[in-house]
Order: structure tokens, then sequence, then C-alpha cells
């Protein structure tokens, strides 16, 4: 196993936001996190990638507790994209892809050719090779948040976690980004709203409710029409999908 946590409790005074959550990721696999809003996702994400530290329960990286592993080094194995990443300042987008291999260098190292190489398969996996001395202020929502995960995949990252990537783009590249996550040689972790996104693209979901874990398992096990109308208070009707075989909510009028 990759990423671990066990019985997660962090609160802001007397009010618990995540409530002895546990979840597992096997290598190389996508979990999708989902819940109605306010039910704690982006504060269990910041929790596991070591942001915030728990009240109780911990956090293990192949059985070591991330509040024993260093900052820098904490970053070199997990890459965290933020739900409104954003900069003022004028970058290229080379520049903004290079910071993500920060956490591999020291004080006294330059530039490497490891460090090049890099960030230009970073650029070429996302499809901004060719934008990659254009200004960050001139790009497209989408083409935004694929640089940001361009400088996410630069930190040569183990587990990636994302909070909510698809947040006010268009169709095409909600898809786009997705589908280029599920294909990456790492372990996810996706906080979503579209459930029957989550569903195409994920290889286990974990449903919270309230900061706690309501259900949890394959996307055919956890999108009931029952945990549909509990958790998110709505009637729908699951089927399997022509196109992937995995489960399409079709949501009533």
């Amino acid at each position: 196993m990759t990423i671990k946590a066990d019985n997660l409790i962090w609160s802001i005074g007397s009010k618990p936001i995540v409530n002895g959550v546990s979840l597992t990721v096997q290598p190389g696999k996508t979990l999708g996190l989902l819940g109605p809003n306010g039910s704690g996702k982006t504060s269990l994400l910041r929790l596991l990638t070591g942001l915030r530290r728990p009240h109780a329960g911990q956090v293990t990286l192949d059985g070591t507790d991330i509040a024993t592993i260093g900052r820098r080094a904490l970053a070199r194995r997990v890459a965290f994209i933020e739900q409104h990443a954003t900069t003022n300042a004028n970058l290229r987008v080379i520049d903004v892809v290079k910071l993500g291999r920060f956490p591999h260098q020291t004080m006294f190292s330059g530039w490497t050719a490891a460090d090049a190489t890099a960030v230009a398969e970073a650029l070429a996996r996302t499809g901004l090779t060719d934008k990659a001395e254009q200004s960050w202020q001139s790009l497209s929502g989408g083409e935004r948040q694929r640089a940001q995960l361009a400088r996410a995949l630069a930190q040569s990252p183990r587990e990636l976690i994302l909070d909510e990537p698809t947040n006010h783009l268009d169709v095409q590249h909600q898809i786009s980004l997705l589908r280029l996550v599920s294909d990456l040689p790492v372990t996810s972790i996706i906080a979503l709203h579209d459930l029957n996104h989550a569903a195409m693209f994920c290889d286990e979901l974990l449903v919270l409710r309230a900061g706690q874990v309501v259900a949890a398992g394959t996307p055919e096990a956890v999108l009931t029409r029952d945990l549909l109308a509990e958790v998110f208070h709505v009637d729908a009707h699951v089927d399997a999908s022509p196109y992937h075989a995995r489960p399409h909510i079709h949501f009533a009028r």
C-alpha cells in the first residue's frame, strides 16, 4: 500500500470537521472523494498532504507516519493541487512548472539535466509544450489547471492529491483532465462533485457526510439509489453505461 489514514480526527473548537476517517489507497489506483458541501473533503485532503496535523489518528506512507517525514522529503513524494491554485505574478508557463522541482533542489545545487527533463516531460504529458513561453495570465481556465497539474508532475510524485480540479472548467476540459490523471502511473486521490465523472475515472470511492465516512468501495458498490437519496438528497436511477460499463446516474427532474 502507499497512502493510508487511520481514524483521523480534526476539529475547529468543539466542532469535528474530520471525524474518525480511515482509508487505504493501493499503488497506482485512483480514489474519488465525494460528499456534499461542508462534508470535510478539503480538510481531509489537507490532513493527507501534511498541511494540517490531525488531533488524533495518523497518515502513513508505506507504513511511515508523515509527521516524521521532513517537509521537503514529503513534497518529493506527494503533490497537491488545491482547488483555487493561482498566481498573480506575471510568470511564464514554464516558470510555473519549474516550481515543482523546488523540493528536489538544495542550497548548493543548481538546475540539473534531471530537472530539465522532468519539466519537459510534465509539459509534454499535459499538452503544454507549445505554450511553455506564454504568460500564465494569458491562459484559459482549462490551460491553467493543466499547468498546475504539470507543476505537480514535475515534482515526480508517487502520490497525487487534487481538490476539485474540474471546478469552473467546461465539459471538454473536465473530461480531458480527469482522463489524464487517471492514466498517470501514480496513486491519486481526487475530491469531485460530479458523481458520473467519479464513476467513470475512479477505481474506488469514499463518501463523506458531516466529516464521517458513510460509504466506501467500488463505484458499483457505492453509487446506489439509496445512498444518493440519503447523502445527496436526489432521486436518481443508476445503471451501467453502454459506453464504459461503469455506473451512470440518471437524475429525476
